[in-house]
């Protein structure tokens, strides 16, 4: 019997995990390099946002400033964008384009976007599945009950999904982010850097989902395994 610990299904893992490795490496890198190019404009990551808010009719939308390094994101439930305190202050290209990317998935809320409106249905459904899912299998395989691995492989089957929709809607909110930041605010080389720092953003969301993706067809095989010697 496959052990869920540790077993040669854990080999599926190595490419998303050299994935992202290297995503994590990238982000950082890129981030770090465009963060000491301040632009032209000297608009502050809070100014855009809120310009760029302002621009699309969210005048509602907050904009405020939190702890922690690249944990910038948007909240549909309070309808704010929350900018890590180095993009709210700061002028550079990496900031603006962070802020400009958060203000994106603030205008997919208001347009109704259907990725995003179907990733924030399924949300909970995913954290509850990715706490579960793997207590759920590994007790499955103790007790040699193969139905309780079975829901453990559904229950992981949302984290998955949730994964693969958030691919369309970040990537959408870049290309929003760029189209905003060509419209007066970067130009040339600035918005290149822009570009450069968001797409090695998305990269860790591949990662993400190539994990998930892997992680179930592990799953799967587990189950499988489990259904043999039940």
């Amino acid at each position: 019997m496959l052990f869920p610990f540790y077993d040669p299904t854990m080999l599926l893992l190595i490419p998303a995990i050299i994935l992202t490795i290297y995503a994590q490496g990238k982000i950082s890198a890129t981030f770090n390099k465009y963060a000491k190019v301040r632009s032209a404009s000297g608009y502050s990551g809070a100014q855009i946002a809120r310009r760029l808010l302002d621009q699309n009719g969210l005048y509602d939308v907050q904009v405020k400033s939190v702890s922690g390094k690249l944990s910038d994101h948007y909240d549909p439930r309070t309808q704010v964008v929350s900018l890590s305190q180095e993009v709210y202050n700061g002028t550079s290209i990496a900031a603006i384009g962070v802020a400009a990317h958060e203000t994106g998935h603030a205008v997919q809320h208001a347009d109704a976007y259907a990725p995003f409106n179907m990733r924030a249905t399924i949300v909970p459904v995913a954290s509850l599945g990715s706490s579960l899912a793997p207590w759920l299998i590994i007790i499955g395989f103790v007790m040699a009950y193969y139905q309780l691995i079975l829901v453990g492989v559904v229950a992981f089957a949302a984290v998955v999904l949730f994964q693969l929709i958030t691919l369309p809607v970040e990537f959408n909110a870049s290309r929003r982010a760029i189209a905003f930041l060509g419209n007066g605010y970067l130009e040339g080389a600035e918005l290149q850097g822009a570009h450069k720092v968001l797409n090695a953003a998305a990269l860790t969301y591949v990662a993400a989902a190539l994990t998930a993706v892997l992680t179930l067809l592990r799953f799967i095989l587990l189950a499988n395994a489990g259904r043999r010697n039940d």
